[in-house]
């Protein structure tokens, strides 16, 4: 009998040191309105003159600021990589240089800058600034640290650019999803710059079109007019004409494992494994991770207002309201000075 007694004793000890030990570090509840992403459910809170450098757009998720880059899903449907989320920073036939920014927290949309005044881009004949869509795609990074296999060149520090060519226009820190159609790799200042090519799943050509060749039937010479405005765009303001690596768009399904890629490379930025510098990494959506902060302290802990306040635009520099034109080896014309 005693036997059995410290046999069972011994039993339910071992039982004990077998059981883990519950955790001292729980991740942390996230409220109720950051749970579950829902793009029915998104707003903007718009603070400030656009045109100025001041001026910034928040995303909210049931009315709490969320992060555009490190809070929207890349993938709408995890089983289908062939879609993706834009956030829409240049709606078409505008000029400002609106992007994400990367060193505040949340990462609100803005008017970059260029030697601490706002930057717009020069309209180039026959096109009116941008002739389509342009934005970025969350939870993507161009690595910095890493040479790119395709291109030689390291990342560019930013999400993966993304073109929409659909006929509906959108708006900035509109939040859309969009099918993946090819890409081109730009060698910008030496550094990978991947321009994401795509369709709102939305438009009626969506189901018709899977990669950028299908778009010549329904879209004849949309590709190319595309390919060269992104390698003479810049040649107004003075810089020489910018390479494409590789000299061609590359195929959609190429384009989604580089997707894939940049966004294991920004896995690696958010959860630590990579070191982000000057990026802020604040999340709202997965407590797991220390980068994570909750959705109801932008305002306490990060001064980000608590509601929109807009002001009236900020007029545009003059340089911008006509067009530049470029010769047959896209160099500028300019007129003879007036005597």
């Amino acid at each position: 009998m005693v036997a059995k007694n410290i046999l069972f004793t011994l039993a339910c000890a071992a039982a004990v040191a077998a059981t883990p030990a519950p955790s001292k570090d729980k991740p942390p509840k996230v409220p109720k309105e950051c749970a579950t992403f829902d793009y029915e459910k998104l707003s903007l809170r718009e603070v400030g003159a656009r045109n100025t450098l001041d001026w910034r757009i928040w995303l909210e998720l049931n009315g709490e600021v969320i992060s555009f880059w490190h809070d929207v899903p890349i993938y709408p449907d995890e089983k289908n990589k062939n879609v993706v989320s834009m956030v829409v920073e240049i709606p078409r036939w505008t000029d400002a240089k609106i992007e994400t920014r990367r060193p505040e927290p949340f990462n609100p949309i803005f008017h970059d800058d260029k030697k601490e005044k706002p930057r717009f881009v020069e309209s180039v004949w026959p096109h009116k600034s941008y002739p389509f869509l342009y934005g970025s795609i969350p939870q993507t990074w161009e690595n910095p640290n890493v040479k790119h296999n395709f291109t030689n060149f390291v990342g560019d520090k930013d999400p993966m650019d993304v073109i929409d060519i659909s006929e509906t226009n959108g708006y900035v820190g509109q939040v859309r999803k969009v099918k993946v159609l090819g890409g081109i790799a730009m060698a910008d200042s030496e550094e990978t710059d991947w321009k994401v090519l795509a369709i709102d799943v939305n438009d009626p050509l969506a189901p018709l079109v899977n990669d950028f060749k299908d778009l010549e039937k329904y879209r004849p010479n949309l590709t190319q007019q595309v390919y060269d405005w992104f390698t003479y765009y810049k040649v107004p303001r003075g810089d020489p004409v910018n390479p494409i690596i590789g000299d061609k768009w590359q195929d959609a399904s190429f384009i989604v494992e580089t997707i894939e890629e940049s966004n294991r490379y920004w896995q690696d930025l958010v959860s630590g494994k990579e070191d982000p510098g000057k990026i802020r990494i604040e999340q709202t959506s997965n407590p797991d991770l220390k980068s994570w902060v909750s959705c109801k302290d932008a305002h306490k802990k990060y001064d980000v207002p608590k509601k929109s306040k807009v002001k009236d635009a900020a007029p545009r520099p003059e340089q911008y309201d006509h067009w530049y034109y470029l010769d047959a080896n896209k160099n500028l014309i300019q007129l003879p000075a007036s005597s």
